[in-house]
């Protein structure tokens, strides 16, 4: 059973590095061995993480080309960046690389939690603001909603 368990994910990243690929090279990128290392942290944390715990997984990597690897990943469409309460944002795969979801962003201490809605509460979302977004003549690709309070810790 543990050996069909590392097959699967060793499936799943290999299936992930492919689509990280295709999404840089449809940009005009190379998928080097840094932004590859980059991807590996990501995928092994599982939730969004910040700079710091990106270079305290790939400690071979210089914080200036993690931090270059981040924008171009981020260009490319691979990553995006969440915006919290502290002095770093938070990195995550974008979609389609993962499931739609949603972010609870604690102002105080920063920390993110990824949610997601049911099917019938995200159509209801997805309806009011595409209507509100046809009411400013607005073209909308896809939306985030991120709620900003206090965690359980620091409520």
């Amino acid at each position: 059973m543990t050996g069909d368990r590392v097959r699967d994910r060793a499936d799943v990243v290999g299936d992930l590095h492919e689509e990280v690929g295709v999404s840089l090279a449809r940009c005009d990128y190379r998928y080097t061995a840094g932004r590859r290392r980059i991807v590996d942290a990501l995928a092994d944390a599982g939730k969004p993480i910040t700079l710091p715990d990106i270079l305290a997984a790939a400690p071979e990597l210089a914080p200036s080309s993690v931090y270059r690897n981040l924008d171009v990943l981020e260009r490319s469409g691979v990553v995006q960046r969440i915006a919290a309460a502290g002095a770093h944002s938070f990195f995550e795969f974008a979609e389609p690389l993962i499931s739609h979801h949603h972010h609870l962003i604690c102002i105080d201490c920063g920390i993110i939690e990824d949610f997601r809605l049911d099917d019938d509460m995200e159509r209801r979302v997805d309806s009011g603001l595409l209507e509100a977004a046809g009411k400013a003549g607005f073209t909308p690709l896809r939306h985030s909603v991120d709620l900003h309070g206090y965690c359980a810790a620091c409520a």
